[in-house]
């Protein structure tokens, strides 16, 4: 499905004499029921409450079931497998070379463009955000901030959310302050720079919170103390508390700064939810690394005053939208490679769309794979885990395998050193669930039985999918480096 969109290429002038600043927020395992507004019975988010009411709101936004994979959709057009990206770690993690970014394109046609929190697309150089088409770079490694894995997916040693040690331009500082204060004060300063030279930037914003380990600041975990949450959900829900008050002060400086009604700003969550989820999910099934609705479901909001009018969009909408969508309200060429790559479509004409108008939205097939084969381990073979995990979707039908291939190796924070014969994960069998979303979004009953072409038209769409994908996931069982490059090169610049 290369669907650059018709509109996308004859319209791409459309918006060229306007073109907005962006600002995209990406929050890191806060899930779609995670939100005051969506009906969380305990968390407040203000801010964010605010923004969505003055947004375009895509209620059926589909992403990944994990964090790399999403953040690749979203930078690429394309389904994350495409790009080689099919874990978080273990190499996998790593963006292909060889993909084209919308910070690239953006960045050619006159933007400057700035990355401030999370990139989990790759630690080793050439992966890095200043060699995918970012000006400005204020990151931690790996997934996480302190996470380390044996191979290329390593932060800081021994780096903490208070005073975290950042990557800022290729020279590492130390900050002072909670690692979501220090990534939206960058990113206003940033801002501000950008603002009073007139030069239209994306800045992306992409907090680790409130991925875990769960570690709130203590006056924020303490709002939801007393409220038999347990600690977790305390200090999750205080995460997301402090995120909703950055953006507050961010949205705020926009305004200061005279921008607000130039600035496109989109919000959006990168998987499922966690620690929140027994709390309130919506009324999904799951969370975050599953293919359900309550793993691959997410917020995603819109805000350009004077261009878009606040509604919901029912129409079925995904990550892979992001970036031909960015391209045509910027009014960006895209280069050959990014053409032949992007696989979404331009959500412009829901986005630009009068109320009360109906918009032609033909239906789609969307793929979801968790993408966990060998679990830790690595040099298994994709095979095994072809029906574990996945599922496919259209607008009405979500065929699920929760299957699971058998793991080469278990275990927490260490990949398995080898693979043999002996120890390799049994394949996958198939165990296909059919729901009818149009009727049971939470997923409550299978209907498989009674709809076995549907379910037959389904296989067939995932089998085709998987052949495509399988010839471009580009890191498997490849060597990584003998240590972690930010640890290698946090130690060349400091000696410790």
């Amino acid at each position: 499905m290369r669907l650059l969109s018709g509109l996308l290429l004859c319209a791409l002038t459309t918006f060229a004499a306007d073109r907005p600043n962006i600002l995209f927020i990406l929050t890191d395992d806060q899930g779609y029921g995670d939100v005051g507004a969506h009906g969380n019975p305990i968390l407040k988010t203000p801010n964010l409450d605010k923004l969505r009411s003055e947004s375009v709101r895509f209620t059926d936004f589909q992403v990944s079931p994990t964090c790399s994979p999403t953040r690749s959709a979203l930078l690429t057009g394309r389904h994350e497998f495409k790009n080689g990206v099919t874990h978080t770690i273990l190499e996998r993690e790593r963006l292909a070379l060889g993909a084209a970014t919308l910070a690239e394109q953006l960045q050619k046609s006159g933007y400057r463009t700035g990355i401030f929190g999370k990139w989990h697309l790759g630690d080793e150089a050439e992966y890095q955000p200043n060699k995918r088409g970012f000006d400005e770079v204020f990151i931690h490694g790996a997934g996480g901030i302190g996470q380390s894995y044996p191979g290329s997916c390593g932060d800081v040693p021994k780096n903490s959310y208070y005073g975290p040690t950042v990557l800022h331009n290729g020279k590492f500082v130390k900050t002072a302050g909670y690692c979501t204060d220090e990534f939206f004060t960058q990113a206003t300063k940033w801002i501000e720079g950008e603002a009073a030279a007139k030069r239209p930037f994306l800045a992306w914003v992409a907090t680790n919170a409130p991925h875990g380990p769960y570690n709130a600041r203590p006056e924020d975990a303490a709002l939801y103390e007393g409220k038999g949450l347990g600690k977790d959900t305390e200090h999750f829900f205080g995460m997301l508390h402090n995120i909703d008050q950055n953006l507050g002060k961010i949205l705020a400086k926009l305004e200061a700064l005279g921008i607000a009604k130039d600035t496109l700003v989109v919000f959006m969550n990168d998987n499922g939810g966690t620690a929140g989820t027994k709390v309130f999910n919506a009324g999904m099934r799951a969370q975050k690394g599953t293919p359900y609705m309550g793993g691959i479901r997410a917020m995603s909001f819109w805000r350009w005053p004077t261009h878009f009018q606040p509604a919901d969009v029912k129409a079925l909408a995904a990550h892979i939208d992001f970036s031909p969508t960015i391209l045509e309200l910027t009014g960006t060429p895209a280069s050959e490679q990014m053409k032949v790559q992007i696989e979404g479509r331009s959500l412009v004409p829901l986005l630009t769309a009068k109320l009360g108008q109906n918009i032609a939205w033909p239906d789609r097939t969307l793929f979801t794979h968790v993408g966990r084969w060998g679990n830790m381990a690595k040099g298994v073979d994709p095979e095994v885990g072809k029906y574990a995990q996945t599922s496919v979707r259209t607008a009405r039908w979500h065929l699920v395998s929760a299957s699971n291939a058998g793991n080469a190796a278990k275990g927490k924070g260490k990949a398995a050193k080898k693979t043999t014969p002996e120890a390799a994960p049994a394949v996958a069998k198939p165990n296909w669930q059919l729901f009818d979303l149009s009727v049971d979004y939470g997923e409550t009953t299978d209907v498989a039985a009674q709809h076995p072409e549907v379910v037959a038209d389904l296989i067939a769409k995932h089998d085709t999918w998987w052949k495509e994908c399988r010839p471009l996931m580009v890191n498997e069982n490849v060597a990584g480096p003998a240590e972690n490059p930010f640890k290698v090169m946090y130690r060349e610049q400091t000696g410790k």
